[in-house]
């Protein structure tokens, strides 16, 4: 009989662990922790891949894909076959082998691993190995063993030279996986780093001659997922032919970003927090995310989706849904998704005139000149795509009503930044507002989480300056991580990485969320579209257009990122 994590207490495993420690470990939300299981108990992952569950002998499922059943005895042994399809890319050379070979470092893959890249590109294995070891690093904290740890890991690696539509070429990567796996279960995950047109052609040939025939097979999909409800509606009634949703892992790294996974905790696990949580006591919440370059380099991607496509319909978006959602039953993934879900279909739809469009264009500044989007080579000189989108979102429910979220996203802006910022009520008869003379929104409280860069929380209030007299300040109760937390923070593409060889979809998107988030920016993308809407110019290197000030305040707010208090 196979060993049940919930039961430590089995004769045929001689648990080092208290139960205690296996109970907080199983939570499976502790990035560390199910590192620790991981390389102590050589765990194999999840049940079968889509109708082939797994063979009673090898594992006792707790009922569902995903799970963490463990080996009955040390002669039955799995292989986990990573292949990154797209490996020459440079999302597969920047993010995906950096992460992996982060998560070997630390301990975090089983003992038994291989990883493939699969492209069109002509290379050999030892090509591969050389492009990818000029992208990997070492924690900080453990470079003693960095160079040992890496050619380990590059020694895993192999390559396999494709097209992305033949059947043919991954019958040939699979007798290669076979190979490597050596007769033990094996457990599958391709990373799908290609353009979304390729995507239902890497699928089909994957699910069809490349699927694990004794264990799990699961495939990550990147955004975007379509360009509106119509096209992202077709993509998931194409991939659900060859895969069930299950299989199915739609990532959004922002959703990996530490402190947007720290959103939750933050809210459910701190008395002061939830019961402000709330139209009563919130009077506005921003969603911003800016940075200070332009589309250098991608301008002929960028301009067929635009910044409203690109950030604002999933970044923010899903950061929104997370922040505004009702306690779930539990932290299971899909108690999660339906509150999610919920608020994604409590929204109000979007009005155009709720809505700020704007277009980076030509600046000099200290002698040195910025171009126009438009000066880039690959973008059409009468482009109308928006490098710059302000909105005003509302969310049609007891909790939220009347409380205006409002999203900003731009390129070529002043500074880099990704946040959150809660802005809480006027205090009742404040009796210090004469300290504030006329503008009260100096009084007022703001908890702000900045996901990026130098990750930090932080709360305004309000403070008397030391002395004589009665003179108030507005302060800072701040969580610098850096400070606090001295270790490297984890890279979003490391935590996603694991959380999907684990089975765990907390953080990827389900079909129904997608469904939903497109449904409310679809009909706004249709009249920007058809209307042929003129997005508002900005300098290169401003703050962004003036039309997203007159937004904010039409719903009495100020944006907090300008006030200049910040650094």
């Amino acid at each position: 009989m196979g060993l049940s994590l919930s039961d430590p207490s089995q004769n045929s495993f001689q648990n080092p662990l208290s139960p205690q420690i296996l109970k907080w470990a199983s939570t499976k939300y502790c990035f560390f922790a199910r590192c620790f299981l991981m390389f102590n108990l050589r765990m194999d992952f999840g049940v079968g891949s889509a109708g082939t569950p797994l063979p009673k002998k090898h594992v006792e499922s707790r009922g569902k894909e995903g799970s963490l059943p463990f080996p009955e005895s040390d002669n039955s042994e799995s292989t986990l076959s990573i292949t990154v399809v797209g490996a020459s890319g440079d999302l597969a050379k920047k993010k995906i082998f950096p992460a992996l070979f982060a998560l070997y470092y630390e301990d975090c893959l089983p003992k038994n691993f291989v990883v493939f890249g699969y492209a069109r590109t002509k290379m050999t294995d030892e090509e591969l190995r050389n492009m990818i070891s000029r992208t990997l690093t070492c924690r900080i904290d453990k470079r003693e063993n960095c160079e040992d740890k890496m050619d380990q890991f590059l020694k895993r690696c192999f390559y396999h030279s494709g097209q992305y539509n033949s059947e043919e070429h991954f019958v040939e990567l699979n007798k290669k996986m076979k190979e490597k796996e050596a007769g033990n279960l094996s457990n599958r995950l391709f990373y799908l780093s290609v353009p979304p047109n390729i995507f239902v052609d890497v699928v089909r040939c994957a699910s069809l001659r490349a699927s694990s025939e004794n264990g799990w097979t699961r495939v990550i999909v990147e955004k975007p997922f379509g360009r509106d409800s119509e096209s992202s509606g077709e993509l998931t009634r194409c991939l659900k032919q060859y895969l069930t949703e299950d299989q199915i892992f739609r990532i959004d790294h922002y959703l990996g970003k530490e402190l947007v996974e720290n959103l939750s905790v933050l809210r459910f696990s701190n008395l002061v927090f939830e019961p402000l949580w709330s139209r009563n006591y919130i009077r506005n919440v921003q969603l911003i995310f800016s940075e200070d370059f332009g589309t250098e380099g991608r301008g002929g991607y960028f301009d067929n989706y635009g910044i409203i496509r690109d950030i604002m319909q999933n970044h923010l978006l899903q950061i929104l849904a997370l922040f505004a959602m009702e306690t779930p039953v539990s932290l299971d993934a899909e108690d999660i998704r339906n509150e999610k879900v919920k608020v994604l279909r409590s929204m109000r739809p979007l009005q155009l005139e709720d809505v700020v469009v704007g277009q980076y264009k030509g600046h000099s500044k200290g002698g040195k000149s910025y171009p126009a989007y438009t000066d880039d080579p690959t973008v059409p000189k009468d482009s109308l795509t928006a490098t710059f989108a302000a909105a005003a979102l509302f969310i049609n429910n007891a909790r939220w009503d009347g409380v205006p979220f409002l999203m900003k996203a731009g390129k070529a802006l002043h500074t880099k930044r990704a946040e959150i910022r809660v802005q809480f009520r006027h205090v009742p008869g404040n009796l210090y507002r004469r300290n504030f003379g006329t503008d009260l929104d100096k009084a007022t409280n703001e908890l702000v989480l900045r996901v990026q860069p130098d990750e930090a929380i932080y709360l305004k209030i309000n403070n008397k300056v030391p002395g004589l007299g009665m003179r108030l300040d507005r302060s800072d109760l701040n969580l610098l991580y850096r400070a606090r937390y001295p270790r490297e923070i984890p890279d979003a593409y490391e935590r996603l990485l694991l959380d999907a060889i684990e089975g765990e979809r907390r953080l990827f998107i389900r079909s129904d969320e997608l469904d939903a988030a497109w449904q409310l920016f679809t009909p706004l993308l249709n009249e920007l579209e058809e209307k042929k809407i003129v997005p508002e110019l900005y300098p290169y290197g401003s703050r962004g257009p003036v039309g997203a000030h007159y937004l904010a305040a039409n719903h009495n707010v100020r944006w907090g990122d300008l006030s200049g208090e910040d650094s």
